[in-house]
C-alpha cells in the first residue's frame, strides 16, 4: 500500500461508536480497514509509509457547506485557511452572487458587488464566462496542478438575474424568466450541484416567490438542491424560513438552508420555534438540511444593510444615492427607524457593527472600530466605494447551540477571507466545533459532530464515495487529536491557524503533514452528473 495509518481511533462519519483500526490507502482510496481484534487473525497491512496514529482520531475530511473561496482558491495555492482545519471540500457560489454564468457586463458588476467578499478580482485572470469554464479554471489552476481542496459550485440566482435583466426591482417578463431558466439549466448541465440565492442582497432579493419557484423546478429536474440565504434572519425570520419550505415543496426541490441562524434581539431564545417548524416539514416528507457556523456574530458587507430600493440599478446608482442628501436621509430613516430589508427588518444598532475590512488601504484605520452613526457609515461607503466588510454582533449563544444539535444540521463556515480583521470562523469553524462544542461543552458527542461535518453534507451533495471512512471510498481524511484540537483564530487574531490537526489528506495525498502545509494541490472540482 502507499500508506498505512496504524492504530487510529476511527470516527467513521456514520455517527456510530468509534473503533481502533489500521487503515490502508492506495491510489487515492481507502483500500483496507483492519479493526483491532481482527489484527491477530490476519496480517496487518504494510505500506511504503506507515503513520503511527496513536492518540489520534481518524475521520473523513470535513465539508464546508457554505464557503466564499470562489477566488481565493485561484489566487492562493496554499489555502491553509481551510486545509489546516481539515476541510477537504468547499461548496462555492453562495448567497446568490458569484462569477459564473456571466457576460462582460455582468462580470464587471458582480465584481463590484462582492468586492467585500472576495476582493475586486484584479489579481485573478477572470477569463471564464460559463459555469463549466469556471470549474475548468479551478481544475487547471496554478499551472495545471489544481487547487488546495476540492470544490463544488452552486449556480448563483442573483448573478443569473443580473445577467438576464440587470438590477431592476420588478418581476421578470416571460422571455427574461425563460432566459434565467436556461442559464440555471446550463450551469447544472455543466456540473453545478444546485442553486443559491441571497434574498437580502440585490438583485436577488427582487425576485418574487413565483420566479424562485420556477427556477427551483429546473434545479429539481437536474437532481440539484436549493440553498437560499432567505429574506430575513431578524424580524421576519420564521416567516422567511416557512416561505422557503413552502416554495421548495411546491417545486419538488430539496432545500438546504444557508447559515440557519436566529439573530437580533427579536429572536433571542426562539431557535426551538424554528426547529419545530423544520421538524413538522421533515415529518411530512420534506427534504431539508441546513448549515451553521459555531459563533454568534455574523459577517457581511456594509452596503448589504441598505434597503433594497437603494441598490436598484447597481453599484454606481447606490453611490449616487449616498452622495445625494435627500436620498441619503431616506436611507437613514429606513436603517434607523423602520428597519431595512437589507438589515433583516430590524432597525440597525450601530454599536453592533464592527468594520472588519476595507477595499481601500488608505482607510485601514477604520478596521476593528465600531460604526459610530449613519454619517460615519455613509462616509465610509462612499470613500471605500462599497467595498467595506463588517461583523454584526447580533447572535445568541443559546440559539447557536440548539440549532447545531438538530438532526439535519451540517457545518458551514461562511468564511469571508478578505479584510484585515475577518471573522474568525473563516479559519476556525471546524476545530471550534470539535474543541469548544464537543470537548469543552459537550453539546455534541465526538461521533455526532463528525457526522454533522462529513457524511451529512456528503449525502446532501449526493456523493456516493465520500463522507465516510469505508473501504473503496476516496481517501479525503483528517487526523486530529480530540484532547487538543482547537481553533487558533480569535476576534483579535483571526488568521491564526488551528491546533491539534497534524494530518489532512485529499485524494490520499497529504496537504497537511505533521502540522505543516505541503506543496500538494490534490483538490479538484466535484461535478454532479445531471439527470434531467
Amino acid at each position: 500500500m502507499e500508506l498505512v495509518i496504524r492504530d487510529a481511533e476511527v470516527v467513521d462519519g456514520s455517527g456510530g461508536p468509534s473503533y481502533r483500526a489500521d487503515v490502508a490507502i492506495d491510489r487515492g482510496r481507502i483500500a483496507a480497514i483492519v479493526k483491532e481484534g481482527a489484527q491477530a487473525g490476519c496480517q496487518r497491512p504494510t505500506g511504503r509509509r506507515v503513520l503511527d496514529a496513536e492518540g489520534l482520531a481518524l475521520s473523513p475530511g470535513f465539508v464546508d457547506m457554505h464557503a466564499h473561496s470562489d477566488l481565493a482558491l485561484l489566487r492562493d495555492p496554499d489555502h491553509s485557511a481551510k486545509a489546516a482545519q481539515g476541510v477537504t471540500l468547499e461548496v462555492l457560489g453562495q448567497d446568490g452572487l458569484s462569477y459564473a454564468p456571466v457576460d462582460d457586463r455582468t462580470l464587471a458588476e458582480v465584481r463590484r458587488a462582492i468586492t467585500g467578499w472576495n476582493g475586486d478580482g484584479s489579481d485573478v485572470d477572470l477569463d471564464w464566462r460559463t459555469v463549466g469554464e469556471y470549474l475548468d479554471r479551478l481544475d487547471g489552476a496554478h499551472g495545471g496542478r489544481g487547487i488546495a481542496v476540492n470544490a463544488a459550485y452552486l449556480v448563483p440566482q442573483g448573478t443569473v438575474r443580473m445577467y438576464a435583466m440587470g438590477w431592476e426591482d420588478r418581476p421578470a417578463t416571460g422571455p427574461e424568466l425563460d432566459r434565467m431558466r436556461r442559464l440555471v439549466a446550463e450551469g447544472l448541465e455543466q456540473g453545478a450541484v444546485g442553486m443559491s440565492s441571497g434574498l437580502t442582497y440585490t438583485p436577488g432579493m427582487y425576485a418574487p416567490d413565483a420566479e424562485l419557484t420556477e427556477l427551483c423546478r429546473v434545479v429539481a429536474r437536474y437532481g440539484g438542491y436549493y440553498c437560499p440565504h432567505h429574506r430575513s434572519y431578524g424580524a421576519g425570520a420564521l416567516r422567511a424560513y416557512q416561505e422557503m419550505v413552502a416554495l421548495t415543496r411546491e417545486a419538488g426541490c430539496p432545500l438546504h438552508l444557508a447559515h440557519a441562524t436566529m439573530n437580533f434581539g427579536v429572536n433571542r431564545g426562539r431557535a426551538p420555534e424554528l426547529l419545530a417548524l423544520l421538524d413538522e416539514a421533515l415529518d411530512a416528507g420534506a427534504d431539508i438540511s441546513l448549515d451553521t457556523y459555531p459563533y454568534t456574530p455574523g459577517c457581511t458587507t456594509l452596503v448589504a444593510l441598505l434597503p433594497g430600493w437603494a441598490s436598484e440599478g447597481g453599484p454606481e446608482a447606490i453611490l449616487a444615492r449616498l452622495r445625494d442628501d435627500t436620498a441619503a436621509e431616506r436611507i437613514r430613516r429606513h436603517l434607523e427607524e423602520t428597519g431595512s430589508d437589507g438589515c433583516h427588518g430590524v432597525p440597525v444598532e450601530w454599536h453592533t457593527v464592527e468594520i472588519s475590512g476595507v477595499a481601500d488601504p488608505a482607510l485601514t484605520e477604520h478596521v476593528g472600530r465600531r460604526v459610530d452613526d449613519w454619517p460615519a457609515a455613509r462616509r465610509l461607503l462612499i470613500d471605500d466605494r462599497l467595498g467595506t466588510t463588517i461583523l454584526q454582533h447580533v447572535g445568541h449563544e443559546e440559539n447557536v447551540r440548539a440549532i447545531m444539535r438538530h438532526r439535519v444540521h451540517t457545518g458551514g463556515s461562511d468564511g469571508i477571507l478578505q479584510g484585515l480583521k475577518p471573522h474568525p470562523r473563516a479559519y476556525g469553524t471546524f476545530p471550534h466545533y470539535l474543541g469548544r462544542y464537543v470537548r469543552e461543552l459537550g453539546v455534541l458527542s465526538l461521533e455526532e459532530c463528525v457526522a454533522h461535518l462529513t457524511s451529512r453534507p456528503a449525502a446532501r451533495l449526493r456523493l456516493p464515495d465520500r463522507g465516510l471512512v469505508r473501504e473503496h471510498y476516496i481517501a479525503d481524511l483528517v487526523l486530529f487529536d480530540p484532547a487538543t484540537v482547537a481553533a487558533g483564530s480569535t476576534y483579535a487574531s483571526p488568521r491564526t491557524l488551528p491546533t491539534g490537526i497534524p494530518h489532512v489528506l485529499v485524494d490520499g495525498r497529504f496537504v497537511i503533514d505533521d502540522g505543516h502545509r505541503t506543496d500538494v494541490l490534490a483538490g479538484r472540482t466535484i461535478r454532479r452528473t445531471p439527470t434531467p
